[in-house]
């Protein structure tokens, strides 16, 4: 086969006209530099997500049914725009709340708002807007395709709206099986949302843990809003908040409008984490690096049951998860 092979890629070649080889030529660095389009690529997105059942299988089963990603009314999720760069040395690319800190330097938005003063300090670089990023990085960024008036941080913050609902999260063996989790339906608005591929090549850092992580690392940045949500809790475990079971949940917010740690977040949730290749300087063991991971919301359950019967209202103010590293791998 390998001689058929040959015979059959070098027939095209054989007829390819001379005059049209004779057109072909080399390009020098400057007509490369118009023709790679460093400029980058703008994606408008719509979708809709539904998924019957998504396991992970062991000896037993971790399962999640009936998950749906839409828009609120049910129809496409819209209204989303992806930016996506290669970075040169030292480029400024859009990144976090950089659209804000543009609006401001225009005189749209006023700096009177700590949260706009904030951007326009943190996003302004060099007469550009964004975050400095190195040769090589891969920089994807999530916004509002038509985020409306320009003078409107409402309208911005909540211009791609969504719902999200799963119908059971179930643990499940050969012939029993137990729900952890059922009825979750989350109504919100995604912020700025952020995918870094840091070119770091072939160098390491130590983490203060003692872990070696690779310098080549995926980076995720994201702000969010949860303004409606509500699930039943079947089976409660979970170390530092609850260890009870039958618990329901209704009218769950979660946001960032509270407290000393309100600034720079526009009121939106955030969540930032940073994956790599990594050796635990522990155990040896190689594996999934997830580290310098951290969560800052405030969390509203006004309506909080268990049993079927309301114990009153729970409130979180500044939760902050941070200081957090995993190392995963097989065993």
């Amino acid at each position: 086969m390998t001689g058929l092979r040959r015979v059959s890629l070098s027939v095209p070649l054989v007829l390819i006209s001379p005059f049209a080889a004779a057109e072909i030529q080399a390009l020098d660095d400057q007509t490369m530099s118009r023709v790679t389009g460093q400029a980058g690529v703008t994606i408008e997105l719509e979708t809709r997500v539904d998924l019957d059942r998504f396991s992970y299988i062991d000896e037993g089963r971790l399962s999640i049914y009936d998950l749906s990603l839409s828009d609120p009314d049910g129809t496409a999720l819209d209204n989303m725009k992806l930016t996506i760069d290669v970075a040169g040395d030292g480029e400024v690319l859009e990144h976090g709340f950089s659209e804000i800190a543009r609006r401001a330097s225009t005189g749209q938005l006023s700096t009177a708002n700590p949260d706009v003063a904030d951007a326009l300090s943190k996003y302004a670089v060099g007469g550009n807007f964004g975050k400095q990023f190195n040769s090589g990085d891969l920089v994807i960024h999530l916004g509002p395709t038509d985020a409306g008036n320009p003078a409107s941080l409402e309208e911005y913050l909540h211009a791609i709206d969504f719902q999200l609902q799963i119908g059971e999260v179930r643990a499940e063996g050969a012939t029993d099986s137990t729900t952890l989790f059922s009825n979750i339906r989350l109504d919100g608005y995604i912020g700025p949302t952020d995918i870094v591929v840091r070119n770091g090549g072939d160098t390491t850092r130590v983490l203060a843990n003692g872990n070696t992580v690779s310098n080549s690392e995926l980076q995720f940045d994201t702000h969010f809003e949860i303004s409606n949500g509500s699930l039943d809790w079947d089976v409660g475990d979970v170390i530092l908040l609850f260890n009870f079971a039958g618990v329901g949940i209704e009218d769950l917010a979660i946001h960032n409008r509270r407290g000393d740690d309100t600034e720079g977040h526009f009121g939106m949730a955030s969540a930032t984490a940073k994956l790599s290749r990594g050796t635990s300087g522990s155990s040896g063991q190689e594996g999934l690096s997830i580290h310098d991971v951290e969560f800052r919301a405030d969390i509203d359950m006004p309506v909080f049951n268990i049993g079927g019967t309301s114990i009153g209202e729970v409130y979180f103010t500044d939760f902050v998860i941070s200081n957090t590293s995993m190392m995963v791998y097989g065993h």
